[in-house]
């Protein structure tokens, strides 16, 4: 008569199949009669190798650009520690090929490596594009991997795709709304200066003040000062201050503003707002929030009064 441990060999494949194991789908094999080490853990379906000439990399994957350097040292470490977490991948019919969704780095550092598999967890469930790009800037995110501008970008394409405003974008990355109104002024600066941005020759917080500034060659000897270190963040939130205020002094001469409200607040303070064109308190408090941002930036910034 055979023993309890020889029965349940027998039925081993059944006993996997009810719990959710297939042989052909992910690493975790859990025994029917359970091991200490097994205890509390569940089979996970969707985690594999496979051919590393069946990933390819996503097109539209807001991160374009990667440092050999880093490729090379990653690659040393696929070598002799192997790949420690899967990348993610979901599949293309169109291009009969499994499409990166996260991972791309390490999909590249062991190609360099020279390995011909990667671990990979496969995402079946069908994907939009959005969906897509919101989990590829999630990642980048993270990880802090995008340059500045490709952080704008893809936020604008979000918004593009989705028919969203700055704050949407935010709500759905989990991140702060001025965030993405600063990212997104990067995108009003000359294809040059972003460029000195993403080079790091110019820090995103001070492209975003300049960004600010609306008359060009002011702004191109403000950014020619900050790329040779002569001008300091702070130093360029005053010099952009100064302007803005002496450019709104010489058109109040000129030209009578459509909307002047002034609200009292406590200790003598006053907070005005003003606008040469007719306007709603719907604008007005979009204008206030704004403000907030910024003072609220300032103060994290440590940016001291003129």
């Amino acid at each position: 008569m055979a023993s309890t441990r020889d029965t349940l060999a027998q039925i081993d494949e059944q006993l996997a199949e009810s719990m959710g194991v297939r042989s052909s789908r992910g690493p975790v094999r859990l025994s029917p009669a359970p091991r200490p080490q097994d205890i509390g853990r569940r089979p996970t379906a969707g985690f594999g190798r496979i051919d590393i000439g069946m990933v390819v990399p996503d097109a539209q994957q807001p991160r374009t650009e990667f440092s050999p350097e880093a490729i090379e040292r990653l690659a040393a470490s696929i070598r002799e520690q192997g790949q420690l977490t899967p990348i993610r991948v979901r599949w293309s019919g169109e291009l009969g090929k499994w499409l990166i969704i996260a991972g791309e780095r390490r999909w590249r550092a062991t190609k360099h490596a020279g390995l011909p598999t990667i671990e990979c967890y496969f995402h079946e469930q069908e994907l939009t594009s959005s969906q897509v790009l919101e989990q590829q800037l999630i990642e980048n995110l993270l990880r802090e991997d995008l340059k500045p501008v490709e952080e704008a970008r893809a936020f604008t394409e979000l918004m593009k795709m989705n028919a969203w405003t700055g704050k949407q974008v935010a709500a759905a990355l989990c991140i702060p709304a001025s965030k993405v109104s600063r990212s997104l002024a990067l995108l009003r600066l000359p294809e040059d200066v972003q460029c000195q941005v993403d080079e790091g020759q110019i820090s995103a917080r001070t492209a975003y003040e300049l960004s600010r500034l609306p008359d060009s060659s002011e702004r191109t000897t403000l950014v020619n000062e900050a790329a040779s270190g002569e001008l300091t963040h702070t130093q360029a939130a005053q010099a952009v201050r100064q302007r803005r205020s002496r450019n709104q002094r010489l058109r109040g001469r000129t030209q009578a503003p459509g909307v002047r409200l002034t609200f009292q607040a406590d200790d003598n303070w006053q907070v005005v707002v003003r606008c040469p064109q007719p306007g709603t308190y719907h604008h007005v408090q979009q204008a206030l929030q704004t403000a907030l941002e910024e003072v609220r930036h300032r103060i994290a910034n440590n940016v001291q009064f003129l």
